[in-house]
């Protein structure tokens, strides 16, 4: 059962969430962003910008203490009304298997994502070549960029895989409970798309393997079954999805409470044993919500952590 979320302000939430309302802020003309490609050990990384989310300055760790939140936003440079949260895709080339990690929102969210698609033709990347998606969770800017505009699949040829248990939880009676009513639809959203692809795919669980040296790991607290994905080589690497999202508050203050993790005590728990074992690793990481290309490390800070960039 999903843990007590903080109530958002209904109206600036949906100005915000495009696939809920209409974004506040224009979409429209964008310079494609170039994707960041790196090697780490036998994979080729390629970090593609699917965009970014426009949401409410409000939705950041609304139930931290006040006097530090301010001082966090300010000095992030977040004290408008709204803020810009990046869209990071990350894509894998393994010997012939080309894997996409999540597939963006498609262009059913927000007017200012679903730029996928747009970024990869522009680097001369061609899509009928990715051979396996893996989703990290059900969240509408993970997984509605699975469906064009016809509902059609737009990786027609692709292998999919799901953790068993986040498919599970998008379909079971109690995807509802607990998600605040400007979220509800992301459960129809997350069914609509599971749809299409439930006769072709594959569970996973944590410990699995994509192909030799992606592995799944277990990063439940976001959602019920989110994962992360580790890969092999150098130092390591982890792809940390939704895990971390933000480069101070999941840091640097772990435990304020991020109001779009379905169970929070678990979301802080993950967070902190994925920051401990980055930094103690020392492992890259990726995020989705970093700032592009959201390659960076979690160093020790003070008694927390601290994101440093890599690229």
């Amino acid at each position: 059962m999903p843990g007590p979320m903080t109530p958002l302000d209904r109206r600036s939430f949906l100005a915000a969430a495009g696939g809920l309302a209409a974004c506040a802020l224009p979409g429209g003309a964008r310079a494609a962003t170039a994707p960041f490609t790196f090697k780490q050990g036998a994979f080729e990384i390629t970090i593609v910008s699917d965009g970014h989310l426009v949401l409410p300055t409000s939705f950041l760790a609304p139930g931290a203490p006040p006097g530090e939140r301010e001082e966090v936003l300010k000095t992030s440079g977040q004290t408008g009304a709204q803020y810009q949260s990046p869209t990071n895709v990350t894509l894998i080339r393994s010997g012939s298997e080309l894997i996409l990690i999540d597939m963006g929102s498609g262009d059913r969210f927000m007017p200012t994502a679903g730029k996928l698609w747009e970024n990869l033709s522009q680097a001369g990347i061609d899509k009928s070549k990715i051979t396996k998606v893996v989703f990290t969770h059900g969240h509408p800017d993970h997984l509605w960029g699975l469906l064009d505009e016809l509902d059609d699949l737009v990786l027609s040829q692709a292998a999919y895989f799901v953790p068993a248990a986040e498919w599970d939880f998008w379909h079971g009676a109690d995807a509802l409970r607990g998600l605040p009513q400007e979220r509800q639809g992301f459960v129809t959203g997350a069914r609509r798309n599971f749809a299409r692809i439930k006769d072709r795919v594959k569970m996973l669980q944590p410990g699995d393997d994509i192909v030799t040296g992606l592995r799944v790991i277990a990063a439940p607290g976001h959602t019920q079954g989110h994962v992360a994905l580790e890969v092999a080589g150098s130092e390591g690497l982890i792809v940390v999805s939704d895990a971390l999202t933000h480069p101070r508050i999941a840091f640097e203050y772990p435990l304020w409470t991020n109001p779009a993790d379905h169970e929070p005590a678990r979301a802080n728990a993950t967070r902190y044993r994925l920051l401990d074992r980055l930094n103690t690793d020392r492992m890259k990481l990726i995020g989705f919500h970093l700032p592009y290309p959201g390659l960076g490390r979690a160093e020790r800070f003070g008694g927390d952590y601290r994101f440093r960039p890599e690229a």
